[in-house]
């Protein structure tokens, strides 16, 4: 049954996904606000025939925040990555620069306004992310990143990247940190999903203004809690 389901899960998803991604592209060309309209729109139909097919459901324990301030997530499966656009009021996803050369998709990450993080992280990578998360909180706008840098196995706890931390600083926003457990039914290497509830929970904000030691220490602990 779960071979079954995961095979049609991903026929339904990536045919249907592909004309959202396409539809998404002219929701763009009309402005960044409409692109975040057809983003949200893929991302709702993820989350419906993730449920409904796969059988793997989310229970969201706490309330999204909405308007200027950074959510920090953990990071353990595709899941959430995909979820955030229908999750959030309209986030501006930290993401590798790389992704944002994917055909249509990556144009459109670019025009809804996600925020190009370099591996290099030159002062100039670093000037270019400054600047569109500085035109996300005019907008109004939540600023989401994945402080672990990539998607790490249930039970590891990595330190942090170092960007989040720049972050904190540079934008003087709070935090709300975001515990979770999707790679324990949606692995990070693998085809077959297991069919159950994904928890997703959000923390205690962290206030803006903390020394970097005590930022960190706080937020790695809490997005590494059980959820």
């Amino acid at each position: 049954m779960v071979v079954l389901r995961s095979i049609a899960f991903a026929l339904v998803f990536y045919v249907v996904g592909a004309l959202l991604v396409i539809a998404a592209a002219f929701d763009a060309l009309i402005s960044r606000r409409r692109a975040h309209v057809g983003a949200r729109r893929w991302s709702a139909f993820f989350l419906w025939s993730s449920s409904r097919i796969a059988g793997v459901r989310l229970k969201i324990v706490g309330e999204p925040p909405k308007g200027p301030v950074i959510v920090a997530m953990k990071h353990q499966a595709a899941y959430e990555t995909m979820a955030t656009p229908r999750l959030f009021h309209w986030p501006a996803v930290v993401m590798k620069a790389e992704l944002m050369q994917i055909p249509v998709w990556g144009w459109v990450a670019r025009r809804h306004g996600s925020i190009p993080v370099d591996r290099d992280a030159s002062s100039a990578a670093m000037r270019t992310m400054l600047r569109v998360a500085e035109q996300a909180v005019a907008e109004g706008r939540e600023i989401v990143i994945f402080p672990e840098g990539t998607r790490t196995p249930v039970g590891e706890a990595p330190p942090l990247k170092p960007g989040v931390a720049g972050l904190y600083r540079l934008m003087k926003l709070p935090v709300v940190p975001v515990a979770l457990d999707s790679g324990t039914l949606w692995p990070r290497r693998g085809f077959w999903k297991q069919p159950g509830t994904i928890t997703m929970r959000f923390g205690e904000t962290i206030p803006a203004g903390l020394d970097r030691k005590t930022f960190e220490m706080r937020l790695h602990a809490a997005i590494n809690e059980v959820p």
